[in-house]
């Protein structure tokens, strides 16, 4: 325990050597300008951040972790998933999380019969859990948009939003273009590079606070289960608890994260935010016992486990992403790009391409306008436009700034190159009108 815990503290002290804190400061005087200026309240600016997820992960020094040592094949301690979190400064308004996993449909979901639609999280699928930029526009598109759009309405709020990210790979400028039109009061201001353990409000606990909440859970339900049933604490963890059972348990952590500590998460960049100490201020938040009520859980489940355990297990998630993630990420969304559009598959000339979408903006406003239920309207555009129409549109500006670079390094105009349209391709219907 001594060598891990130094090894730990070792890994803290190299992340504090490389935080940028003169940046980092210049960063949160910017923000604040831009607050002041913009007249940003506090239930307007919103942070996400993103983190990895050993769902099945136990303390190294619990038996678990040696009967995984001998099992053949797949480590379930190894299987990772990636959430991203969001919240507004005021901590009254939780986005529903994104959550990419290696499988689109785990069997566990045909088993039980799982509709992803109606799950606590935003569920998507890469090939090593990744968060990737047309995953974070969807998830802008379909979970964040349309949440802070109604919020803001229902309590009377200036239609305006700021959501401040990292500079990760999967958030790299320009993603304010990829939004959806009814979207476009979203502004996005980045973290400087290494700024986000010294000031990223969501880094601030809430991330931690989360993990320690979900290990609260996981050790919750092992032990109900191995008292009311016929089950050890191994058989269930390793037969039992599956990808359906964790996803419970994320919904129960995520909603255990308190207001009044996603509040406080700001202090440290927007001071001014964070409410004044109530006559409940004595009372211990509920974040503050969950130590406590693990270490007796796992007691009570014969694993000998303390605070320390518990605290190099929930940085454990964090180390995973430092070695392999922000290593290969760059090179894999690169590929990713050059992969979107095949040379082989037949291409919808940009001619046709602007129509698509003039037409579809036509329909959009038609339905909206006229539909009986314009809440329902809202929410099927919003989704039928961030599956079936964002690629498109996305198609049409990689294809419009490709003309823009090929006219500027040939210095002269030029007209545009374009796939000869399909004899065999349905012609679109024409349209009177369009927005």
């Amino acid at each position: 325990m001594t060598t891990e815990k130094t090894t730990l503290e070792m890994k803290k002290e190299t992340m504090r050597k490389h935080n940028d804190v003169p940046a980092a400061e210049d960063f949160a005087t910017e923000f604040l300008e831009v607050v002041r200026t913009q007249g940003y309240l506090p239930q307007q600016v919103f942070n996400c951040n993103k983190t990895g997820l050993f769902w099945k992960r136990m303390p190294k020094r619990s038996f678990l972790s040696e009967v995984e040592s001998k099992l053949p094949g797949h480590k379930p301690m190894k299987d990772r998933l990636t959430l991203l979190f969001c919240a507004n400064a005021s901590g009254d308004l939780k986005i529903k999380p994104l959550l990419v996993y290696r499988s689109e449909t785990p069997r566990a979901f045909e088993k039980r019969k799982v509709n992803k639609g109606q799950l606590g999280v935003l569920w998507r699928s890469s090939a090593r859990a990744w968060v990737t930029r047309v995953l974070f526009v969807d998830w802008v598109n379909v979970a964040f948009g349309p949440a802070v759009k109604q919020y803001l309405l229902d309590n009377d709020l200036p239609l305006k939003a700021l959501l401040l990210m990292d500079n990760a790979p999967a958030h790299p400028p320009g993603l304010e273009e990829d939004l959806l039109e009814e979207f476009s009061f979203i502004k996005i201001m980045f973290l400087p590079p290494n700024a986000t353990p010294v000031r990223q409000p969501l880094y601030q606990q809430v991330i931690d606070n989360f993990k320690k909440q979900y290990t609260k859970e996981l050790f919750t339900i092992c032990f109900e289960m191995t008292e009311c049933t016929h089950l050890t604490l191994c058989e269930f963890w390793r037969d039992h608890f599956d990808i359906v059972g964790c996803l419970k348990l994320i919904a129960i952590a995520w909603d255990g994260i308190s207001q009044r500590n996603l509040n406080s998460a700001w202090c440290n960049l927007w001071p001014d935010c964070v409410a004044t100490s109530d006559s409940d201020a004595s009372a211990p938040a509920p974040e503050s016992t969950v130590m406590e009520d693990i270490v007796a859980l796992g007691w009570a489940m014969d694993l000998e486990v303390t605070e320390e355990d518990i605290c190099e297990l929930v940085e454990s998630h964090n180390r995973a992403l430092y070695t392999q993630e922000l290593v290969e990420l760059p090179a894999t969304e690169q590929q990713a790009s050059l992969e979107e559009e095949d040379p082989g598959e037949e291409q919808l000339p940009t001619t046709e391409l602007k129509e698509l979408l003039e037409k579809w903006q036509f329909v959009k406003d038609i339905a909206q306008r006229y539909h009986p239920d314009k809440a329902l309207a809202r929410e099927i555009n919003n989704k039928f436009a961030a599956a079936t129409v964002f690629p498109f549109r996305r198609l049409l500006k990689r294809r419009q700034k490709q003309l823009t670079m090929e006219r500027f390094l040939t210095k002269r105009p030029r007209q545009e190159e374009e796939p000869a349209a399909s004899t065999s391709r349905a012609q679109l219907p024409s349209s009177s009108s369009s927005s």
